[in-house]
């Protein structure tokens, strides 16, 4: 069995003339309210924090808020869809972005080299780091959640490093207008850049040949090996794209901020994945994928910012990120498995 010849989806089957069946209507109902339960859920959501808070939620410079202070979140949560997508995952993702925001940083505040090539050069340590961890889960054959783990601990160390545990400060404004002070509508332009990188991401795992063997690869890597796909290269090219992502995530994030933090990245990683697993509920349920991703983020974004306008303290936030993250692993598995 080729790539092509793959068994037929429920999606194929219910889109045959001449399938429909006593119930066809309900089923097809029940499978749109599946796809669509996460957008809802987010416009409840909405509607919910309008209603309790109509004095602030509403501006458009909280509007704006919202959606250009989690750019950095949803560049990072791409990052992580990548070696998901394949059936694995990678908790360096968070090392990496530091790792890359630091070694940015370093080069052009201490070394003073121009930030377009500090940029380059702090990318390419991203592309690196990411290619180790494939090296060592797909060609050592090792699993992935104890060696990426380990692996963030190594890029932690080499921030800690770097930077001797100081914070860095006094990065080339000129990446800050790339990133956050330019915008349009007062969004930054970091927003769109993540929106833009969201829908390439949809398009080709929806419609090219890659995103076919990518998607057979995550269901079932002996289907996918018997049908002649293969399998190690695709796995290995997620965890590298899932670090030049998460580079860029730290390229985004020093722009935001102006400054290196050893400790500020961490906490990404944590609502990074809640955002993969809660998209994976939604759109194409049981299946990891972009769009779904990028809903999930803005959901927890508004989620925490009404919490926060209600008068909730900061742990609430990750009491937040960490309930919807376990949610959304059962859902996600439950919904693969049917």
């Amino acid at each position: 069995m080729s790539a092509t010849e793959a068994v037929p989806t429920a999606d194929d089957q219910q889109s045959r003339p001449g399938s429909g069946a006593p119930g066809r209507e309900g089923h097809d109902f029940a499978v749109l309210a599946e796809r669509l339960a996460l957008p809802a859920a987010w416009l409840a959501l909405i509607l919910i924090y309008s209603a309790t808070t109509p004095d602030t939620f509403l501006r458009w410079s909280n509007v704006s808020n919202i959606l250009g202070s989690q750019a950095v979140l949803l560049m990072l949560a791409l990052a992580a869809l990548m070696p998901s997508l394949v059936g694995d995952f990678d908790l360096s993702l968070g090392g990496i972005m530091g790792l890359t925001a630091t070694v940015i940083a370093k080069l052009n505040i201490q070394q003073g080299v121009d930030i377009m090539t500090a940029c380059a050069i702090g990318m390419l340590i991203a592309v690196v780091a990411g290619a180790l961890n494939g090296f060592f889960v797909v060609v050592c054959d090792t699993n992935a959640l104890i060696v990426t783990l380990g692996m963030g601990s190594v890029f932690t160390g080499a921030i800690f490093w770097l930077t001797q545990n100081n914070t860095l400060i006094g990065i080339d404004q000129a990446l800050s207008q790339w990133t956050f002070t330019t915008g349009l509508a007062t969004i930054p332009l970091e927003f769109f850049y993540g929106v833009g990188l969201m829908l390439i991401i949809w398009y080709v795992t929806s419609f090219t040949p890659l995103g076919l063997r990518t998607l057979f690869v995550g269901q079932s890597r002996d289907v996918a090996r018997l049908s002649g796909i293969r399998v190690n290269r695709i796995r290995w090219g997620g965890f590298i794209l899932g670090g030049v992502i998460a580079g860029m995530a730290g390229v985004l994030f020093l722009g935001t901020t102006g400054s290196a933090d050893p400790t500020a990245t961490a906490p990404y990683l944590l609502p990074a994945y809640a955002a993969v697993f809660l998209g994976a509920t939604s759109i194409k349920p049981g299946r990891f994928n972009a769009i779904g991703t990028g809903i999930a983020v803005y959901f927890l974004a508004t989620g925490v910012n009404g919490l926060q306008l209600l008068g909730a303290e900061n742990y609430v936030q990750q009491l937040f990120y960490g309930a919807a993250l376990v949610a959304a692993v059962v859902l996600s598995r439950q919904l693969r498995r049917r």
